[in-house]
């Protein structure tokens, strides 16, 4: 998941968007699903913004790939926030 600065607008949160699945892809990953969520009011204050553009890429990278990934998700000055969380195991339902 990455949030985007919402004073950005929706142009500018699609390139930033595709700049980083292109990111994963070169990385030698796969991007699964990009579901943007949109523009969203924060619970609290961050970096002194209120609002921000929230966006989840499921994706499959290697272990080496996500090191960079995170790194350039740290250095860009559009992204306010971003967590990479592992999913668990998905099960069958009967």
């Amino acid at each position: 998941m990455m949030i985007t600065n919402g004073s950005l607008d929706d142009a500018a949160v699609s390139t930033s968007v595709d700049r980083f699945t292109k990111l994963i892809a070169d990385q030698g990953g796969t991007v699964d699903r990009v579901d943007h969520w949109g523009k969203r009011q924060f619970a609290y204050e961050i970096q002194h913004m209120n609002e921000g553009y929230y966006t989840v890429v499921d994706l499959q990278i290697s272990s080496e790939g996500l090191l960079e990934l995170e790194r350039q998700l740290r250095l860009a000055d559009e992204v306010v926030r971003h967590k990479v969380v592992r999913p668990g195991v998905r099960t069958k339902r009967v």
